[in-house]
């Protein structure tokens, strides 16, 4: 049960309970927001979440970041229109070295003045990041267009030449108005006691800051639209970007339960109505999804698609007449009673982590007044009805008043006078009827759901189980919340693949889900949406694997669905050919991911003839080739019982599990091929580099070497290399990020494989920085090599790393992939039971032998993605 009360300072504190695991959630939500500044302030309020790390009265530049780390915790923060969170996620045992963190850097920020010019010199480097990302200049778009006055037009990042012109008297300006106890709510979640947390908050918390409240900041009122307004351009992508957009209230209007709904039903998730419609049914659309964005001030609903640029005016119309077909004609009953499902379903699986928990009490006590709005929203969300639904969409989607906008590939025929032509002929229209739906066996009769389970017991032991068949079934009991994971994991992937048939892996993974003998892909999207769930494949290097998660009170169906998927799918040939030719459009549109684009050249790069070179996405020659058929034949000789290794975690009895598991996976279907031999790649005799040009604002970088297998002992001593080199209080992020403004994101990488993987270091940085940039990352790997690891930082490292091993396994569905993964490789539980230990043991001598072993520049490959 959640608790709040406030600080006589004014600070209010929100706080629950929560000991499922031995982790504690620590967010301070600042009321205030990019739309809080003054015109000459644009940009501030992010740079604040920038510089809150740099530096206190009590903790030196880097000493915040490589604090949290030495305790095993997380340290991050965001930044949006309305408010500014920094967030922590430690260990419980040291959950008051956490908050004393968090506190001193949000109550006695230094702003010293180099270390604030050297941010600066970072964030410039994120606006260039920003500027290479197409959905970034797509939404950049769209709110300058749908926003005239309201300070929701400009972009929390601001630009580089006003983030440029702060001075530390502005900065300071900034904090002393906004970051005040009156202006704060401190949300707290985890393995904590009532008593010791308010005896901590007081003690870091409490008091006069010395900095008084003067108010929240007026904001501009935006005025209501007296028309369309279109903004179509021409930009460097592969496929158009587009949005077709409605103004709608703010996030405490009474309206906003149904805009949310209604969200849902038109396109979120593969039974939506836009996903059936204009990307399945017309295929006019690469992607296509809905939102209701609703912050403090008046929001906007909005449809969002990527499309090939042939298909921009068609898809705008298809999507117009979907949400026009919402205006006059109710949703059916079983799309209101899944959607309220779905909607509840949310704040289920937001209780997986404590973080989850802290996100949502910061959210409602910050942005919407009061904890109690949670169980107001959710209340209204359970009285909505379809004549609720239609009147809103009615009200809102208005399309003399739509907000229309795009990037085009250069040459595409769509013009604003197309727009407007077209979307007064869907206007004109008579009424639509709703998008035909099969009549389908809804789940009746459902208790109310269960937001959380107090739970006595913790979970239970591993029981693993060998099926007659030779599958392996690990199951382990986690009772704390209502929802249970599954993953079936076979050895295959990438690794498994040739130059003739690559792409095979990904292509199988997303058909699937697509259609059985007992199911078309409309029925399984549906089930998946009345089981309240998810359910998709993926595909890695290494393996293959379908990954399931449901509301335990649909435990029986959402397996036996599972179950169907897993061994019975048809590769319908439309479904086939409709998934086929989107992934030809992503592969044609990788390039406008630079950073993918580096690490596909380095796979390349590194190894010539393993298979590891190819990329996962597949060649456009090879995906071109592949049929019906050849899935067929992939997943009978790859993907048969005898193959599988099964994981079921969460709230789930294991006689249950077993007798379905039996059931379904007990017997071999026979047709099981032999794993390919696949020979090992020689490490490279040279140092090998290759470069590709690409007009973008930044280049991309991978520095690496051949790396570990997933079972060699010494792997816990490379990921502890990597973890001195990378993280916050890393050195690379620490002497190029923070030192030097080489880059916005540096990071090192240890992926294993079957095969030897690679060990490599990453950067994004502009063009005229990339000599001095490698030479950065070159001396700091010489300096891994050549001196020994002080004990201190070793000591931060695996702490780090162990602490970080612990925060992410939290869900089931990490657990249940852990668990599925290491059993598949042969590690067993292993990995899940001693990862800790296996760490705790590594030594500054192994941590120095491991680097000298992968890290030599004659047999290292370099790759440079940029203009």
């Amino acid at each position: 049960m959640a608790i709040r009360y406030a600080l006589p300072n004014g600070l209010t504190v929100v706080f629950e309970e929560q000991h499922a695991a031995k982790v504690a959630a620590f967010q301070v939500w600042v009321k205030a927001g990019s739309a809080d500044e003054r015109p000459d302030q644009a940009g501030l309020a992010h740079l604040h979440e920038h510089m809150l790390f740099k530096g206190t009265e009590r903790r030196g530049p880097g000493e915040i970041a490589r604090d949290v780390e030495s305790h095993g915790g997380e340290i991050n923060a965001w930044t949006s229109y309305d408010q500014t969170v920094y967030h922590i996620v430690i260990a419980s045992q040291f959950a008051r070295t956490g908050l004393d963190i968090l506190g001193d850097a949000v109550r006695r920020s230094s702003f010293d003045a180099e270390e604030l010019a050297r941010e600066i010199e970072v964030v410039c480097e994120e606006i260039k990041r920003s500027q290479d990302t197409p959905s970034r200049r797509a939404s950049r778009d769209l709110f300058s267009t749908a926003y005239q006055v309201h300070p929701y037009k400009l972009p929390v990042i601001g630009t580089e030449q006003s983030v440029r012109s702060f001075t530390r008297e502005k900065v300071l300006e900034f904090y002393h108005r906004h970051y005040t106890p009156k202006n704060l709510v401190l949300s707290v979640s985890g393995d904590l006691r009532e008593s010791e947390l308010r005896e901590w908050v007081e003690d870091i918390f409490g008091g006069d800051w010395g900095r008084p409240y003067a108010g929240g900041v007026k904001r501009t009122d935006e005025p209501l639209p007296t028309g369309r307004r279109v903004l179509l351009r021409p930009d460097d992508v592969k496929e158009a970007w587009l949005h077709l957009s409605f103004g709608i209230p703010q996030a405490d209007h009474p309206d906003t339960p149904a805009l949310d709904v209604l969200a849902m039903i038109a396109g979120q998730g593969d039974a939506s109505r836009l996903v059936r419609e204009v990307k399945r049914r017309h295929n006019v659309a690469n992607d296509v999804h809905a939102f209701a964005y609703t912050p403090r001030d008046p929001g906007l609903f909005s449809a969002s698609l990527t499309t090939q640029p042939t298909h921009a005016a068609r898809a705008i119309e298809e999507t117009a007449r979907v949400l026009a077909t919402l205006r006059v004609t109710p949703v059916t009953a079983e799309e209101l009673a899944t959607a309220k499902a779905l909607v509840e379903a949310e704040a289920v699986y937001q209780r997986e982590t404590v973080q989850g928990v802290a996100r949502k009490m910061g959210f409602y006590q910050s942005g919407m007044g009061s904890l109690e709005a949670e169980a107001r929203y959710y209340e209204a969300v359970r009285g909505l009805t379809p004549e609720h639904l239609r009147s809103a969409a009615k009200r809102y989607l208005r399309f003399d008043r739509a907000v229309v906008t795009g990037l085009l590939p250069p040459g595409t025929d769509f013009t604003e006078a197309q727009v407007h032509a077209l979307l007064d002929k869907v206007d004109r229209e008579p009424t639509a009827a709703p998008p035909e739906r099969k009549a389908r066996k809804v789940p009746a009769g459902e208790p109310p759901m269960r937001i959380a389970k107090a739970s006595a017991s913790g979970p239970s032991d591993i029981i693993v189980e060998k099926l007659p068949s030779g599958a392996t079934l690990v199951v382990r009991v986690e009772p704390a919340v209502p929802l249970f994971a599954m993953r079936a994991a076979f050895a295959g992937g990438l690794r498994y693949e040739t130059p003739a048939d690559n792409g095979i892996t990904t292509l199988l993974t997303r058909c699937l889900t697509r259609g059985t003998p007992s199911h078309d892909a409309e029925d399984i999207s549906h089930l998946i949406d009345a089981y309240a769930g998810s359910l998709g494949g993926q595909g890695g290097r290494n393996s293959v694997s379908l990954r399931g998660e449901f509301l335990s009170r649909h435990f029986e169906p959402a397996f036996r669905l599972f179950a169907d998927c897993l061994l019975n799918p048809s590769f319908p040939e439309v479904e086939v050919a409709r998934e086929r030719t989107l992934l030809l459009q992503d592969i044609l549109t990788r390039e406008d991911k630079p950073s993918s684009v580096a690490f596909d050249l380095f796979g390349k790069t590194l190894y010539r003839s393993h298979p590891y070179r190819l990329p996962s996405l597949g060649e456009q020659a090879s995906v071109e080739t592949l049929t019906p058929e050849k899935l067929q034949a992939w997943h009978a000789a790859h993907m048969d019982p005898s193959q599988l290794t099964l994981s079921v975690v969460g709230d789930v009895k294991v006689d249950e599990v077993l007798a379905l598991a039996r059931e379904y996976f007990g017997a071999s279907r026979g047709k099981a091929a032999p794993p390919p031999k696949v020979a090992v790649e020689p490490p490279p005799e040279a140092p090998r580099e290759e470069k590709k040009v690409l007009a973008r604002a930044q280049s991309h970088l991978v520095l690496g070497f051949p790396g570990a297998r997933v079972g060699e002992p010494w792997r816990h001593a490379l990921e502890v290399l990597s973890t001195v080199l990378s993280g916050q209080g890393g050195r690379l992020f620490v002497e190029l990020r923070d030192k030097r403004s080489m880059a916005y994101s540096v990071s090192s990488f240890a992926i294993e494989g079957v095969d030897p993987g690679y060990f490599a270091v990453y950067m994004g940085t502009s063009p005229e920085k990339v000599d001095a940039a490698l030479a950065g990352i070159r001396a700091e790997l010489q300096r891994v090599r050549d001196e020994p690891i002080p004990e201190e930082e070793l000591a931060r490292a695996k702490q780090h790393l162990i602490g970080t091993h612990e925060i992410g396994l939290q869900r089931n569905g990490a657990r249940a992939g852990l668990l599925a993964m290491d059993t598949c490789y042969g590690l067993g539980l292993d990995n899940f039971l001693h990862y800790a230990d296996h760490v705790a043991a590594v030594t500054s001598k192994e941590v120095q032998e491991v680097a000298r072993r992968v890290i030599d520049f004659n047999r290292g490959a370099l790759t440079i993605v940029g203009p």
